[in-house]
């Protein structure tokens, strides 16, 4: 009988330890488990950066000079943290707070139009004469918003320091003119377990 109990115990006890809990948390949550760049950090540095974009100069003598809100596209960002960062979220991120701000009308990304286009194509030859979309009236940037990440690590013995940079440029496309450089900075600390 004592042997059965000790069996049954063993296996409850490895039968507790194998799973997995997950739990469903909100999606704006902060959740730093590793210390590196995440989902948190995208949102907050395109959120910080947009306002600072949107409330310099350029876009008072855009309007101004034309009458109109700048068209701009969201061009490359690059990742030079040599970890894993997904760029195209911290894209996303931008041209949702550039939408979200009402002050300027985003263009889709190279890519994107190729797919756009692909389905005018389409239309012009399926689709119904009256909802046919028309070639030829792509609104064309006035200003193309480039980047990259970059980030410096420093570790001793347990401790470690992560320091991301993020670099945005606008630039006029027209002109090849900046008309905004901005920069966001953070900084974590790390303590790892013995």
């Amino acid at each position: 009988m004592y042997r059965i109990l000790t069996l049954l115990t063993i296996i409850t006890i490895f039968a507790g330890c194998g799973g997995k809990q997950v739990t469903r948390i909100a999606p704006d949550t902060t959740v730093d488990l590793s210390g590196r760049w995440n989902d948190t950090d995208s949102r907050l540095v395109a959120q910080e950066m947009i306002e600072d974009c949107l409330s310099h100069r350029w876009i008072t003598d855009h309007i101004t000079t034309t009458q109109g809100k700048p068209v701009v596209i969201v061009g490359s960002i690059r990742n030079k943290s040599g970890e894993y960062t997904a760029a195209q979220t911290f894209i996303s991120d931008i041209e949702r707070a550039f939408i979200n701000s009402g002050k300027v009308r985003p263009v889709s990304s190279r890519n994107e139009r190729g797919e756009i286009r692909t389905e005018r194509t389409d239309q012009s030859e399926f689709a119904a004469m009256e909802t046919i979309k028309r070639m030829g009236r792509e609104l064309g940037a006035d200003y193309m918003m480039t980047g990259e990440i970059n980030a410096i690590e420093d570790r001793e013995g347990r401790q470690q320091v992560v320091f991301y940079q993020t670099d945005l440029t606008l630039s006029n496309i027209e002109t090849n003119e900046k008309v905004w450089i901005g920069q966001k900075k953070i900084k974590k600390s790390i303590k790892h377990p013995k």
